[in-house]
Formats: structure tokens, C-alpha cells, sequence
């Protein structure tokens, strides 16, 4: 008899480690069994299953509170950073103090051993693994987080054994929390529409609204986004086999055990108390790199890696494997492709007040990648500068929105004076925590940062202004980022899509240029069209 759906999700999805150590136990009678490299071929088996990927919960759709510790869960996120490798208990022996039974027990995919262990060094065994610090994917948009929690079936309540801290809340204000669970607020850099809230009726919080003093305590710990004003859960993920294969920046799903424990606060807790009283060269971390490294659960959940799959892309609507491997999907949709760039060219002339040629470059720049790179020179990009936008009615900002719509992430940059000499655009080093502190160009392949030039004014650029349109110019030339490491710099090749708006010619290095006034004709995509209907001139460049 073929068991239900819900005992085939309660086996491994909602019990992990009791599949981890089933196989652990049976292979006591048979120490070269491979049970490690079964556990996770066992998993790896069972999410190619028919949509069995769908019933795994989503830590980028469903709110913390709503997750069974200790089950199976899984992340879209990127590589923010990685931490030093860590040692922990792989197998340790537990002491019954009535009976004096001892059992053997496996501490993989955990954070924290049973009461009464052992430390016979005869039976314990150390292992090592590494610590990657990951955050959602930087500017992803709402279309697309909607559209991956809506293909979403997993079933989620409120968890009754875990009871986050409101002191230590974190990525969520309240009224972002009155949400479906399959659904979160989208956060909003630069111009965006107005806020939706999804709410859903039949799972409402339960928890009473906290006092406006103990969002204090959850601000005194960066998150480190990349973006300013992305929200969502940050994660620490603890990776047992090939960290060598995983780079800074990667895009992942990751599949693995959550692990919330409040006992991970507990010892974060009491590390601090008792560094401020010990001789500080007594201990090898700083207070500011523990409470980086060792952040409160209710804050920064760790997530035990089973799986990972890399992502080509984070676009929902496309497979994740490449078009060659999709042969069905491929032939389905190239007889579609000529009437879809037909509109699309349509749609974009009239969004460039009747510039055709305007609308091809665009097409171009959107669909473009770099596919390889010859010795320094990236092959591949092409950034393009819409120059001649009008600055009334907020031009640059509505032609933001639209590609919103249209890409998978993005970032709206305002280039004002205020911004150049303030943002960080270039991740640094930071040697007092041992992290890196992340910047606006940490960003995910394939992201579209769209620069408005448009937002320059007179004033003069500080060191820091100076730095910032540097990096801006190595991004659209040789698309990377010299990361900032103090005493040197670290060049991290890049992979982003530049669009310029500007009223005249970019100051930025965009090399081939198309300048052709003309009348245009067209009405902008607007229900109320602004001033500058009818008469605008645009032209583009491209690099």
C-alpha cells in the first residue's frame, strides 16, 4: 500500500534527522556503508519527484514564526559572504545517568548535542565544515516572489514549539507579518508602486503587537543587505561537503535543516557577558566578530545544507536548466517569439516617445549577457544609455517601473550628489568583525541597474563620490568590482545589465553613441499625459 502524501511529507520534510539518523544507526553494523553520501543522495532523490520541490516550505515566502524547526525548508539567496571554517562534534556518546547506557550519536546537521555527552575522546569524533552567510537575492522584484510563492503547495501553521523573541525581531516590521504565508512584503528600493499588502484571513498572527522599545534591540544588528531597504531573513548556512565548488555571489536554492534553536542565543548571550570581563587576548574572536558570526536564531536562522542547486537565473517563469536541456519548452515557445518581439518592440517605442531604434537597443540590452570573457575583456555586455530623457513628470522613474515588470531583479540608482558621496556602492572588509560589509554592487548575475543621470547636480564630489563613479565605470567597462580589502583590493568579476538615463550625454564611459533628434509623435504610457507628450527627444548609446 503506497503511503499518503502527508505521511511521504511528514517521513522527510517535517522530520529530516530522523531519516539522518536512521541511516546513521543502521550503519553502525557496517562503518563503510557511505551513510553521509546516502543521506544526501536519499534527498536529492526525492525532490525529483514530481513537484515534490513545491512542498518543501520557502524561507523567502513564509515568515519564521510559520517554520517547524528542525524540518526541511529551503532558500533562493546569494552568497553575501563566507565565514572560517568551524569545527563541530560529528559523532559523540550520550551517558543515560540512570542506567549508565551509553549510545552513540550523530551530530551532523545540528547546532546543538543532547544532555549527558561524553567527551571520551575515543568515541568522539571531530569534523569540520564551513559557514556561508546568505541574504535573498538582491532587488528581486515582486512579480517574482509572488509568482514563486504562489506555485508554492506547502502547508504551514504557526509553530508551537519555537516562540520567536520580540526584542530580537528582525527582518519584519508587524504589519508586514500580516501576511498569507506563502507571501511577504516587497521591499522597495528606489521608485516603486505602492506597497500591496496580501493579507490572508485564515492564518493571522496571534502574537500581541511589541513595544516600540524593543525594536531597538533588533537594530543594533546589520543584516548586511547589499541593497538600502531590502527586508527578508538572512541565513547562516552551514555547508558539509564541496564548499570548495561555491563561490562569493553564487546564486542558490538551498535545501536543508532549520535549525532555531533558542540555545545558539543562550551561548551568544553568554560569550558577551563573559568577553567583557575575561583578558580579551584570552579569547581569538572580538565582541564584534561573535555577534557577527554568532547571531540570535530569532534573527539570523541557520540552515544545515543537504542540497544545494545552483541558479542560472531567478526568473520563475523559465526552467532552471539551460534551453538545451528543454527541448519541450524550447520548441513550444519559439514559434511565439516572433509575435512577442514584435509587441514588445511596439510597447518600448512608444515608452521612448517613438524612438524604433531606441526600442531594438533596449531589447538588446535587456536579453544581453556575458557569456565569456577573453582575457580582461567581457564579451557579451551591452550597457545602454538613454540620453535626452525628459526630467518632467518623473520620466526616469516610469520607465523604471515598467522594467520592473519585466526583469526578474533590479536596482534604481539616483546618481545625486547626496548619493555618490554617501552610499556605499563597493563592499569593504571589515577586520574588527572578520565579515564583509556588503555594497550596492554586490549584486546577483543578470541583475538591470538602472543609473538616473538625470538626479545630477552641481557640487563636487568627495573621495568616497569619486570611488563611487569609478566603480560605476569599471562595472559598464569591464564588468567587475574591486572589492575593498583595505590594504588591497580584490577584483570580483560582475555580470549586470547597466541602463543609463540621462538628459545629455553620459558622463559614465558608454563608447558608441547614436545622437538623432527628432519630433515625436507618440503619447506616453500614462492616463494622464504630462507636458512633455508629443515633443520628446531621446537617443542612445551603447558599450
Amino acid at each position: 500500500m503506497m503511503p499518503s502524501t502527508q505521511d511521504w511529507t511528514d517521513t522527510w520534510i517535517n522530520c529530516p534527522l530522523g531519516v539522518v539518523e536512521g541511516m546513521f544507526a543502521a550503519s553502525q553494523n557496517n562503518p563503510d556503508s557511505g551513510w553521509e553520501a546516502k543521506v544526501v543522495e536519499f534527498f536529492k532523490e526525492q525532490l525529483k519527484q514530481k513537484d515534490a520541490h513545491t512542498w518543501v516550505p520557502s524561507m523567502n515566502d513564509v515568515p519564521l514564526h510559520y517554520l517547524k524547526p528542525n524540518s526541511l525548508v529551503k532558500f533562493r539567496c546569494l552568497i553575501q559572504d563566507m565565514f572560517d571554517p568551524e569545527f563541530y562534534m560529528g559523532v559523540y556518546e550520550t551517558v543515560d545517568l540512570s542506567t549508565k547506557t551509553k549510545i552513540l550519536r550523530c551530530g551532523k546537521y545540528k547546532d546543538v548535542t543532547e544532555c549527558g555527552v561524553d567527551f571520551n575522546p575515543r568515541n568522539t569524533v571531530t569534523a569540520e565544515r564551513q559557514t556561508f552567510y546568505c541574504v535573498p537575492i538582491p532587488g528581486e522584484n515582486s512579480w517574482v516572489k509572488e509568482s514563486y510563492a504562489g506555485s508554492s503547495q506547502a502547508r504551514v501553521v504557526p509553530s508551537t514549539s519555537y516562540v520567536p523573541s520580540r526584542q530580537k525581531r528582525s527582518y519584519e516590521e508587524d504589519d508586514d507579518m500580516d501576511t498569507q504565508p506563502q507571501k511577504q512584503r516587497e521591499p522597495h528600493a528606489g521608485p516603486q508602486s505602492p506597497t500591496e499588502h496580501h493579507g490572508n484571513g485564515d492564518c493571522k498572527r496571534q502574537e500581541t503587537e511589541a513595544p516600540s522599545s524593543q525594536t531597538a534591540s533588533a537594530s543594533h544588528l546589520d543584516l548586511n543587505f547589499p541593497l538600502p531597504g531590502e527586508k527578508g531573513p538572512s541565513c547562516l548556512v552551514k555547508v558539509y561537503e564541496d564548499w570548495d565548488s561555491f563561490k562569493l555571489n553564487d546564486t542558490l536554492e538551498v535545501y536543508g535543516i532549520l535549525s532555531v534553536s533558542p540555545a545558539l542565543s543562550a551561548l551568544a548571550d553568554e560569550k558577551d557577558a563573559s568577553s567583557s570581563i575575561v583578558d580579551p587576548t584570552e579569547y581569538m574572536e572580538t565582541v564584534e566578530e561573535q555577534r557577527v558570526h554568532s547571531p540570535p536564531a530569532s534573527l539570523v536562522p541557520r540552515l544545515h545544507m543537504l542540497y544545494a542547486r545552483p541558479l542560472p537565473h531567478n526568473n520563475p517563469l523559465l526552467p532552471c536548466a539551460t534551453l538545451q536541456d528543454n527541448s519541450t519548452f524550447l520548441s513550444s515557445t519559439l514559434c511565439e517569439m516572433a509575435s512577442v518581439r514584435a509587441e514588445l518592440l511596439t510597447y518600448f517605442t512608444h515608452v521612448l516617445l517613438g524612438d524604433a531604434l531606441a526600442a531594438e537597443y533596449l531589447i538588446l540590452h535587456l536579453i544581453s549577457n556575458v557569456y565569456t570573457r577573453r582575457d580582461v575583456l567581457p564579451l557579451g555586455k551591452f550597457t545602454l544609455n538613454l540620453s535626452g530623457c525628459p526630467t518632467a513628470s518623473s520620466y526616469p522613474e516610469r520607465l523604471y517601473q515598467i522594467l520592473q515588470q519585466l526583469v526578474p531583479s533590479s536596482y534604481y540608482l539616483g546618481m545625486s550628489l547626496q548619493n555618490m558621496n554617501q552610499m556605499r556602492l563597493v563592499p569593504k572588509k571589515d577586520y574588527v568583525a572578520n565579515r564583509l560589509v556588503s555594497g550596492a554592487l554586490q549584486l546577483a548575475r543578470n541583475t538591470s541597474l538602472f543609473l538616473d543621470e538625470t538626479q545630477l547636480e552641481q557640487g563636487q564630489l568627495d573621495t568616497t563620490g569619486v570611488r563611487n563613479v569609478t566603480a560605476l565605470g569599471n562595472v559598464i567597462s569591464w564588468q567587475k568590482v574591486d572589492y575593498d580589502f583595505n590594504y588591497h583590493q580584490m577584483e570580483f568579476p560582475c555580470n549586470i545589465n547597466v541602463l543609463i538615463a540621462s538628459e545629455g550625454r553620459s558622463l559614465l564611459p558608454v563608447r558608441i553613441n547614436r545622437d538623432e533628434p527628432y519630433n515625436c509623435k507618440a503619447k506616453p504610457p500614462h492616463p494622464n499625459p504630462p507636458a512633455w507628450a508629443g515633443r520628446g527627444k531621446v537617443s542612445a548609446s551603447v558599450s
